[in-house]
């Protein structure tokens, strides 16, 4: 397998399936404790939407968050099938197994309001055609939403171009190990691949995390 490769961060995820649910459950994970996971709740109610779909879901917070919210219909979707049992066990919400590539081949049976994927589109080709299949899933003037990691911010001392670079657990406990590779791309990609979809973005916003005065994330909103 290729070490920096979409199918190695499917590897990766089956292997940290368990120590990933304990940090999101526990809230160890400071940047979406202080911001993220309110920014990305806030894009999603501001739609008022009936219907969301939770792209690469993990164990399900997100998708449980706006069913306590009023979303009469939210499902969480994750290509790791040890993910989804734990967001089923949790409750509320509707959870199915499917990969990116399931996805945008026709793989679901229904359209929503919103789609979003929270911190979860991380690799290549994979989320190339997702994006690009992202208006099938969506209702008439529905919405597709987007947080990632800020490129500016994630790019370090690295040239700032796309490309495959070797994933980290740095800051996280020991109980993770075989860290995911992640495709970075440019703030300048990101939103030429929405276009490419047909979508039209109509924002983008950076959560500024509270203490380091710098941003936390990116969302891009872009509209059916």
């Amino acid at each position: 397998m290729d070490p920096l490769s979409d199918a190695k961060i499917i590897d990766s995820w089956h292997t940290n399936a368990t120590p990933w649910t304990a940090a999101v459950r526990e809230e160890r994970i400071e940047s979406r404790k202080l911001v993220t996971n309110q920014a990305v709740i806030d894009a999603v109610m501001e739609r008022r939407p009936q219907s969301v779909l939770d792209i690469g879901c993990g164990e399900g917070w997100l998708t449980r968050a706006l069913i306590d919210r009023g979303v009469k219909r939210s499902v969480g979707v994750d290509a790791i099938p040890a993910l989804i049992d734990q967001a089923r066990a949790a409750g509320a919400g509707e959870f199915r197994v499917a990969s990116y590539e399931d996805i945008a081949r026709g793989g679901l049976d229904f359209t929503v309001d919103v789609a979003v994927a929270n911190f979860a589109l991380i690799g290549k080709d994979a989320v190339d055609e997702l994006i690009m299949a992202s208006p099938t899933l969506l209702e008439p003037g529905g919405t597709l939403i987007v947080q990632t990691l800020h490129p500016v911010m994630a790019c370090g001392d690295q040239p700032y171009k796309d490309g495959w670079r070797a994933g980290s657990w740095a800051g996280f406990s020991s109980d993770f190990s075989d860290p995911a590779p992640w495709y970075f791309r440019t703030l300048e990609s990101w939103v030429d691949l929405i276009a490419r979809s047909g979508l039209r973005l109509t924002a983008v916003r950076e959560p500024i995390h509270p203490t380091l005065d710098k941003p936390a994330s990116v969302i891009f909103i872009a509209s059916a």
